[in-house]
């Protein structure tokens, strides 16, 4: 017999023997195996039902801003999560007590098809917005939060929320308010976050372009590199947004320089000129001279034989 006859039968031999071992798997009671394997193991603790909780991906600072790096979730079991805890709303109820004997296995196995499809379902919606976590992104840790540690609402000021201002303020900064126009304000296209430059104009009297004493004006920067907090009470300009009219911008200042601004405001008319970004990392506060009173007319008027003589002081 050749040597290629003989390999095919024993191959059709063997496929033989395992077809045999497939039927009589497939016509053996479907319980029998099941039932062996449990009576061969120990018994084992049925498995916690487990709930998405928000917490510190890292150590949490006062003041600063959440972004999606600073968040994650953990499981967490249901019968642990407190309700100041942050889900992602798809905490599973505990099972009823199941009838015993074979009773309780469909609903066990409902309880898990379910779970399992509100797995899949938030998988799929967290892919397409982001989850419940985009909804913390922007706001401020009110006290230390360590890494793992749940998130809780009094931890966190959310923007809109009551004393977000003061949790989003820098430690030793203030926050003071201006009026703007679109054309103070660099036409709207000053948004919250920028850096801007603060001008004052104001008006003197006896300025040399008017030798009868009327009135003309000079400006000058008072304030250097400020950050702008919001634009009315929009602390955030939203992802596609280029510009923000409003009618006061409210400016992150040092406590000294609150009283150069302040002080401004009195003399003249403010007005904020945007800085580019890369002109951001100069330094930041009143510039020289601090007094607006150095800005002020230089010439005086001295009347000669019932006229008067514009005379400039040295």
């Amino acid at each position: 017999m050749k040597p290629a006859r003989i390999a095919v039968i024993c191959i059709a031999a063997v496929s033989a023997i395992g077809l045999a071992f497939v039927v009589r798997a497939m016509g053996s009671p479907s319980g029998e195996p099941t039932a062996v394997a449990t009576a061969a193991t120990a018994p084992t603790a049925p498995s916690r039902p487990m709930a998405r909780v928000l917490v510190a991906a890292r150590d949490l600072a006062p003041g600063q801003r959440l972004v999606d790096a600073d968040l994650a979730w953990k499981d967490w079991p249901v019968d642990e999560v407190n309700p100041a805890f942050i889900t992602d709303g798809s905490i599973a109820a505990p099972a009823a007590a199941a009838a015993e004997g074979d009773a309780a296995k469909p609903a066990q196995t409902d309880a898990t098809a379910g779970s399992a499809m509100a797995r899949v379902s938030r998988a799929a919606s967290d892919l397409a917005t982001g989850g419940a976590k985009a909804d913390y992104f922007g706001s401020v840790v009110r006290e230390t939060i360590l890494a793992g540690e749940p998130i809780v609402a009094r931890k966190i000021v959310r923007a809109g929320d009551s004393g977000y201002m003061a949790a989003y303020l820098e430690p030793g900064m203030r926050a003071m308010a201006i009026g703007v126009s679109v054309e103070s304000a660099a036409g709207g296209f000053i948004l919250p976050g920028d850096r801007v430059d603060v001008i004052v104009t104001v008006e003197r009297q006896g300025g040399d372009d008017d030798k009868e004493g009327g009135a003309n004006f000079a400006s000058r920067i008072v304030m250097q590199n400020v950050k702008v907090l919001a634009i009315d009470q929009s602390t955030r300009a939203g992802d596609d947004q280029q510009a923000v009219v409003g009618a006061t911008a409210t400016l992150e200042v040092a406590p000294q320089d609150a009283e150069v601004v302040a002080l401004a405001k009195a003399a003249g008319t403010l007005s904020l000129v945007l800085r580019s970004y890369a002109d951001t990392s100069g330094p930041s506060g009143r510039v020289a001279p601090t007094s607006l009173t150095s800005e002020r007319s230089s010439a005086i008027r001295v009347f000669r034989g019932g006229e008067p003589e514009v005379v400039k002081v040295p």
